[in-house]
């Protein structure tokens, strides 16, 4: 009788040959990303001197870039990465410098920033996707795949964290327009370093003909249903919780530093439940945690709603925290095995828009409210969406996918199984 396989650690994934290169290049594009809407918001804040016209070019942005990220995503599944993704950072580029230019002296009217901000949004290189993409089909382990996607995960956390504080510095001594142009510099050379990473050439595109009905571009929609709706619910409850955060430090006569330490709480849980959820190796289908996990979510969020005092209030959002990562992770990686050979980028792109429309929706819905209703409650009604997500995800989660239950996945030139991961896990936007 063997011995099992002994079980690998995060160094395993680095081990792969060029994965330290091609992750590292996908951080610097995707740094832009933590700080671009910002970097937008004080640029154009300072070149018409409205907060209205900042909060509408944002919304304009933000819309085009999430909105339009699946349609993105299937040119990379079609044109391949290298193709595909040269040319659209390129133009997102150029147009942020643009965008950038226009904005660096007051006086530019609103609608011309709007114009090149929709445009830009518009050519967003789908790099998260892509990149969790690529891991599908490179590593062979099911473990190694779930340990490369909570890196990604807490990554992603520590570049929405530092982002803003990067733009924060360079405000510092330069107009916001500088940030602006920066974040085309980051996404431009790290798109470019991807794709050129030889991970990145050997990947071949494996859809030659557009499908003709969207409803055909995976063999079961519901098995993809599960991981979009706990995405959503996710993205919706967290994005509820910078606005209520804020509100209780209004309502409790804190400053408004302290909305950043809590904030960064958040962040900090995330990251460590990342890093528990991808270092275990689970025995539960991912489908059946996905749900607990947006439930145990959703739990913490009403029990925030009943902290007495900031520090309790911290504790309790750390806790929220520590679910974050590991229910998006978990996401990606049902959403990688429900797509069929070729669709991956499209099936991570999907997720990825739940997140951030969840997202923008949450602080939208809970800025109605807030004024309305007592805090406890808006903790507990944002809590109740990812509770609720989790309960949805359950009835209609597809079929469980074929495929044997073992930690080797195919060659990437072979035939792809649908068994996907066993154990799995983490992430956010970019």
């Amino acid at each position: 009788m063997s011995a099992p396989a002994p079980r690998p650690s995060y160094a395993a994934f680095f081990r792969i040959p060029h994965a330290r290169h091609t992750f590292t290049a996908a951080l610097i594009g995707r740094l832009s990303y933590g700080m671009v809407s910002l970097a937008v918001m004080l640029s154009v804040t300072e070149a018409t001197g409205s907060y209205a016209a900042a909060g509408t070019v944002m919304a304009l942005f933000g819309a085009t870039s999430v909105l339009l990220s699946p349609v993105r995503a299937a040119l990379i599944d079609r044109h391949g990465p290298r193709r595909a993704l040269i040319p659209m950072a390129s133009l997102y580029a150029t147009l942020l410098a643009a965008l950038a230019t226009a904005a660096w002296r007051p006086g530019t009217p609103a609608p011309a920033l709007g114009v090149l901000a929709v445009t830009a949004g518009s050519c967003t290189p789908p790099l998260g996707p892509t990149v969790r993409a690529l891991w599908g089909k490179v590593v062979e382990d099911n473990r190694v795949l779930q340990r490369a996607y909570s890196l990604d995960g807490i990554a992603e956390e520590i570049l929405f964290v530092s982002g803003p504080l990067l733009v924060g510095a360079v405000v510092q001594f330069a107009p916001p327009a500088a940030a602006l142009a920066l974040c085309a510099l980051l996404v431009w050379a790290g798109t470019l370093a991807f794709v050129l990473s030889p991970a990145v050439a050997g990947v071949r595109p494996a859809v030659t003909k557009p499908v003709a009905r969207a409803g055909r571009r995976f063999r079961d929609g519901r098995a993809l249903l599960q991981p979009v709706a706990v995405a959503a619910g996710v993205g919706l409850s967290v994005g509820a919780v910078d606005l209520l955060v804020m509100a209780y430090a209004t309502r409790h006569h804190h400053g408004n530093d302290v909305v950043a330490w809590v904030l960064a709480a958040l962040s900090l849980g995330s990251a460590l439940g990342g890093l528990l959820n991808g270092a275990v190796d689970w025995h539960t289908p991912a489908r059946a945690r996905l749900p607990l996990l947006a439930g145990g979510l959703g739990l913490a969020l009403a029990a925030a709603g009943l902290a007495p005092g900031l520090g309790t209030l911290t504790v309790a959002v750390a806790c929220a925290g520590f679910f974050v990562a590991p229910a998006l992770t978990t996401s990606y990686l049902i959403a990688d095995e429900a797509a069929p050979p070729g669709r991956r980028t499209q099936a991570g792109a999907w997720v990825n828009t739940a997140v951030n429309a969840g997202s923008a929706s949450g602080t939208a819905g809970v800025g109605l409210l807030v004024g309305h209703l007592p805090l406890g409650l808006c903790f507990a009604l944002s809590g109740t969406v990812a509770v609720a997500a989790g309960l949805l995800s359950v009835r209609r989660a597809g079929p469980r996918p074929r495929g044997a239950r073992g930690t080797a996945r195919p060659a990437p030139d072979g035939p792809q199984s649908h068994s996907g991961p066993q154990a799995q896990r983490s992430s956010h936007h970019g």
